[in-house]
């Protein structure tokens, strides 16, 4: 699931006229570098959700084979927004990705697959090493322990990327929540596990991070 149905506030004026997923980042639209890291991937079912300025993301997207979750009247937060998305979606685990970030190295999808372990996880966060978070400012959301396992505190950042477990989402019984209540739930039985992306990665939720991610692609001129 694809991440697209938020009011990208923090875009401010770039935003007033489309979603945020439309802006456009060293030619394409920012979507469409989520797009191209799930098509690598080979996933067959893509679920998109849909809220702010629904009907010109739906056009951009027709005729490519991605469904669409539109909520309303209000907007579902991660959480919730996935847990509505679950019936179009199958039973298992299921990859959820922001679409308002670029990356440059291995493709984050089978970065992180190959290091899913249902046996021992109920998610399975990308994070990424402050040295490689690009446009990205704070002091990170997790900690990884020797042994993967999660625990929250200043280290590296949650690059909106995970494997989770579709049932630990629909358990929840709240309509509009944050996918936090799910890893808070997962962390207190230490079935949250993280992962080291060895790439780049650049936050794009406001106007200065398209720059700096076409200088990190090395599409950006002067």
């Amino acid at each position: 699931m694809i991440f697209a149905a938020g009011f990208g506030t923090r875009m401010g004026d770039l935003t007033r006229d489309k979603p945020k997923p439309l802006i456009n980042v060293a030619g394409q639209a920012l979507i469409d570098h989520a797009l191209t890291w799930v098509s690598g991937y080979g996933v067959e079912t893509v679920v998109v959700n849909l809220h702010y300025k629904a009907d010109m993301l739906r056009t951009y997207l027709v005729g490519r084979n991605i469904l669409f979750s539109e909520e309303t009247p209000d907007i579902l937060e991660t959480g919730g927004g996935l847990k509505a998305a679950l019936p179009m979606m199958g039973h298992g685990p299921v990859f959820t990705m922001n679409s308002d970030a670029v990356w440059s190295g291995p493709n984050p999808l089978h970065y992180l697959a190959e290091r899913w372990d249902p046996n021992r996880m109920d998610a399975l966060l990308l994070c990424v090493p402050p040295a490689n978070a690009i446009g990205h400012s704070g002091t990170g959301d997790f900690l990884i322990n020797a042994d993967g396992h999660l625990s929250r505190g200043p280290g590296e950042i949650y690059s909106g990327l995970q494997i989770i477990k579709s049932d630990k989402v629909a358990d929840v019984k709240k309509r509009v929540f944050s996918l936090n209540v799910v890893w808070d739930a997962a962390l207190e039985s230490g079935r949250v596990f993280g992962a080291s992306y060895p790439g780049k990665w650049c936050d794009v939720g406001h106007p200065t991070g398209i720059a700096l991610a076409e200088e990190m692609l090395g599409t950006r001129h002067a």
